[in-house]
Parts: structure tokens; sequence; C-alpha cells
């Protein structure tokens, strides 16, 4: 899966991995020539007296070595720069995919996951392949050039090689394989430690008003320590692997000396050719230490590859059309017909057989129990997910066949839970209209009944809103929502619960002034309040994911009883009548 993920996101990048791979050999090759020269000298010149030979070798191979640091420069530069440029582009493959995930798929693996994917996985990747190209590439080299050099300086004693490479291979590979799942632990419980401080950031006020600090305080420390103790177990593991591969190293130079030392003594072996047999042993052993520390990485890089790759492989539910409508009739006409929809897995759909119209210059509104599948109607018209059954058409339209764009420019969504993003009152609002003027800006937010605390606000349409929209209450975000909504100037707009914040006199007098901006448009609100919905063209009664009555207030008052139901469970029967 790792070499998958790389390899596919590497290949805009052929030329530089090509200069990379020529600069390594090069510098390896240099480095593994130095020893052979370096035997020459004490051979050949010091054992000699020959001075002038001394010199000559050593000014080549201060030539040598400023080539050897040259390329060793070189290709950590270009190995740091295509390493950089491989976590970019997997942090926008992921943002991208996210991006077209629809509701179930962004339910299904969670926002500290994916936060957790996008950042810390790649960034496992990205170091990965940085250490392979400015470790991994020289270690192969490094490795089989230092065997053959070692054979050239002596046959027999190279047999060494053949205890001492096969031991540490087996060593290194009994950790790794251990190794493995305790990686994958790791990145489970960094899930974990982000979800659970994303609740607790995000629900700040209720902990503190219900007295709860103390239970979040233990429930963090509880993800926090299963965390550490995850980390310390493969840090264990770690641990041992440097000081064992050392003691081989050592226990290899201890073995090399002594029967290099026989071999001298038996007039078979030149001092100069074991100086250069232990630096060719030493370059072996590091570049297998070089492979050990990788292949250290490796399975956690491994287990955020596929974690990545899990996301990256993962269509939406929402497919966009092959073909799709780019215009309409723009009357803003919305229909849902025959609509079922249902949860993967789910033995009971949410919604059944749903049919109801909406026509232009009409409010039409929503209203049920808690449950009974309200907001998730209102999700399947701007295609937050789609219907598994029926079809919802925007101007005789099925919305499945329409272009993404089209779509978006036809509706404008108030969610349940208004966001909004950290900027200012007017980068907000201006988020569906980027060229709304500061008068449009103005109107919407006195439609919104929302110009009189923008104005007290230091800054007005500049004042700074909090990620979240943090800095302002419940009901100044759900106007300022309303108002994007109304820059946006759509056919269809769809309101969720977007006036429960709002108080009564707040609600009626946004009500009477959306009706006169939203005269020619299409209005769909979902609600709870019934004082919000009673003077709707139309009311559409859910009950348990079905329509159970359609009409006006007066009408549904005296022939359903659901409605009948709701209605005195918040007004009396004089209020209601």
């Amino acid at each position: 899966m790792l070499v998958r993920l790389v390899r596919g996101h590497l290949r805009p990048h052929r030329r530089a991995l090509s200069l990379i791979v020529l600069l390594q050999l090069i510098q390896t090759l240099a480095t593994l020539y130095l020893p052979t020269l370096n035997a020459d000298i004490i051979d050949n010149g010091v054992v000699k007296g020959d001075t002038g030979y001394i010199l000559g070798t050593g000014g080549f191979m201060i030539v040598v070595t400023l080539l050897q640091i040259v390329c060793a420069i070189g290709a950590v530069y270009f190995g740091a720069r295509t390493a950089m440029a491989l976590g970019r582009d997997l942090r926008a493959a992921v943002f991208d995919r996210v991006q077209s995930f629809s509701a179930r798929e962004i339910g299904a693996f969670g926002a500290p996951s994916l936060i957790t994917r996008t950042t810390n996985d790649v960034q496992q990747v990205q170091m990965l392949v940085l250490m392979t190209f400015t470790m991994m590439v020289t270690a192969p080299i490094m490795c089989i050039g230092g065997v053959l050099m070692a054979l050239n300086q002596d046959v027999p004693l190279s047999g060494l090689l053949l205890v001492i490479v096969p031991v540490l291979a087996v060593l290194i590979s009994l950790i790794v394989r251990r190794l493995r799942p305790l990686f994958r632990g790791v990145q489970q419980r960094i899930d974990t430690v982000n979800r659970v401080l994303r609740e607790q950031i995000t629900g700040i006020r209720v902990i503190r008003a219900f007295v709860r600090d103390g239970y979040e305080r233990e429930r963090f420390a509880g993800a926090n320590t299963d965390l550490f103790d995850m980390s310390l177990r493969s840090g264990r593991l770690m641990s041992m692997m440097f000081p064992l591969v050392m003691l081989i190293v050592n226990l290899s130079g201890v073995a090399v000396v002594w029967f290099g030392g026989l071999r001298i003594d038996a007039d078979k072996m030149e001092i100069g050719a074991l100086t250069a047999f232990l630096s060719y042993l030493m370059y072996i052993l590091m570049s297998i230490m070089m492979a050990t520390f990788m292949v250290m990485m490796l399975p956690r890089a491994e287990v955020c590859a596929e974690r990545i790759q899990e996301v990256l492989s993962t269509d939406s539910s929402v497919i966009p059309p092959e073909n799709p409508v780019t215009t309409l009739r723009r009357h803003g006409e919305l229909e849902l017909r025959n609509v079922e929809f249902r949860f993967p897995g789910a033995e009971q759909p949410v919604l059944k057989d749903i049919s109801l119209i909406a026509r232009p210059g009409e409010t039409t509104a929503v209203i049920g129990s808690t449950g009974s599948g309200k907001s998730t109607l209102l999700g399947l018209v701007p295609r937050l997910f789609d219907a598994t059954g029926g079809a919802v058409l925007v101007d005789g339209e099925d919305v499945r066949t329409l272009d993404p764009e089209t779509l978006a420019r036809t509706i404008g969504l108030v969610p349940q839970k208004p966001y909004l993003f950290s900027g200012t009152v007017a980068s907000n609002l201006r988020y569906g209209n980027p060229d709304a003027t500061d008068e449009e800006l103005w109107q919407a937010l006195e439609t919104a009944q929302a110009r009189e605390f923008v104005e007290r606000m230091e800054g007005g349409l500049a004042a700074p809103v909090a990620q979240g929209g943090g800095n302002v209450s419940g009901g100044q975000r759900q106007r300022l929502a309303i108002a994007r909504a109304l820059v946006r100037r759509p056919e269809i707009y769809l309101f969720d619960d977007s006036f429960s914040a709002l108080d009564y006199a707040t609600d009626a007098a946004l009500r009477a002034a959306l009706s006169r901006e939203t005269d020619r448009a299409t209005v769909v609100i979902v609600a709870q309040r019934v004082a919000t919905i009673r003077g709707a063209d139309r009311i559409v009664v859910l009950d348990e994911g079905r329509v159970v009555g359609t009409g006006t207030h007066t009408e549904l008052m005296a022939g359903n009883e659901t409605y009948r139901e709701i209605v005195l469970s918040q007004l009396t029967e004089q209020e209601a009548a």
C-alpha cells in the first residue's frame, strides 16, 4: 500500500528522482573509493617513505572528498524538496477527496480521524520518503559496493560477512514484525485523543455549566495514558534495536582485527588492506544501520499510508453526473416524488414514500416530532446525501443529473447548526457571493434582523468573527447565517430550524421581512416552533418518516390529529385558533 501510494504521487517528480539517485550514486562511489586510496598511501607511501606519492594521492583524495560533499548536499536538497512536494500533494489529495464526501462518509470516518490522516499520517509518510532519499538510496549501494571492495582487499577475511549480515537481518526482521501492530495502535489512539480534545474544546460551555471539569480531565487523561502506554511499548522495542546493532558492529570490528592480525602475521595481508577492510566493514554495517533506521520508520509509515489510501479510495455516495444539466428554467420549483432514504445497514428507512411540491412565491413548512426525518428530508435537496428511492426534482430536473455548481447557485441552505468561519462579518456574508457590495450586505443584515448588533460591533462589516462564530451568541449566529443565504439570492431557500435561537419578537420581525425579500422565491422551512410556521402556505406533517398530513394551519388543526397534538403541546386552544 505504501509503495503504491508513494509511487503514484511521485510520478510528476521523475526528473528530480533520477537526479537524486545519480547524486547519491556518485557520492557513495566516492565514499567507497576513499579507503582504497588510504590503503595505497599506507602501503605505497608511508611504508616505503615515498612523500611524493603521499602528497599526490592525498591531493586526489581531497578532490574525491569535495565531489562527495557536493553530491551529498545536492542529493539532500533535491530529496527534501521532492519529499515536501509529496507531502503537499498528499494533503491536497486527501482534502479534495474529503470535500467530495457526503455527510454519510464524513460521519463514517469522523472529523478527528480525517484531521489526523491529513496531518500526522501524511507527515509520517513524508518523513519516510525524505529519509529514503537521503539514506535509503545510499544504503544498498554502500552495502553492495562495500562487500565488493572488501572482497577486493581480502577474500578469506570477507567470510566474516557471511555471519554478520544474516545475524543483523534476522534480528531486525524479528523486531519489525512486532512493531507494525503497535504503530497501528498508536495512530488509532492519536485519533481518540483528537476526538476527545475536539469534543472538550467545542463543548467547553456545557462542561462548565454542568461542572464536569473533573470528569473531562479524567476522560482526557485516560485517552492520553492509552496513547502513552502504546507509544511506550513501541518505544521499548525501538530502543532495543540500536544497542543490539551496535553490539554486533563492535564485535564484528574486534573479529576483523583479530583475524586480520593473524593474516598480517602470516604475511598474507598488508596493513593498509586491513585498514581499508575495517573501513569497508564499517560502511557495510553503517548501511545496514541506515536500513535499520528506515525499517523502524517503515511499519508506522505503512499504517499511515493505509489510512490515507482508505480515504483516497473511498468514493462518495453522492456521485456527480457524467453529463450534467447546466441550465434550468430558473423558476425554483421543488418536488419530492416518492422519496425514500435509508442509511447503510439500517433495517428501516428514515424517510418513506415522501411526496411534496414547493412552488415559487410560496412558503412550505415541514413539522414533526424529534426524529421524524425533517432535517434528513431537507438534506436531500442540496445533495448532502442522495435519496435511496424516488427522486428529488428542481424545476423538473432530478438533482442527481444537475451540475453541482448549478444546483448550489439555485439553493440557499441555512443549516440547523449554523457555522461561521474565522474572518470578518463581511467575509462570512460573501461566502456564497464574493462580488456582493457592502450595500447588499447591509440589506441582507437588515432583513435578517442582524444590522443593529453588527453596527454595534467594532468595525461593523470588518468586525472579526472567531472560528465557528464563537464570539457571537447562538441567535446572532443564526441571523448571520440567514443573511449569508440572502446575499446569495437563490431561487430556493431552505431553512432547517433556523429560527430556534430567536426570541418570539425577533422571529416574527424576521419572518415578516423575509416574506418581502423572498416573495418570488421558493421557501421551505423546517421548524419545531409552531409560531414560526403557522402562517405558511402549505404545512407538511411528518411522523416516523412518513407524510401524515398536508394543508394550511387551519385545515390541519381541523383534520390532522398529529399536527393538532404538536400545536397544543406549545399553544393553548385559543392561541392555536
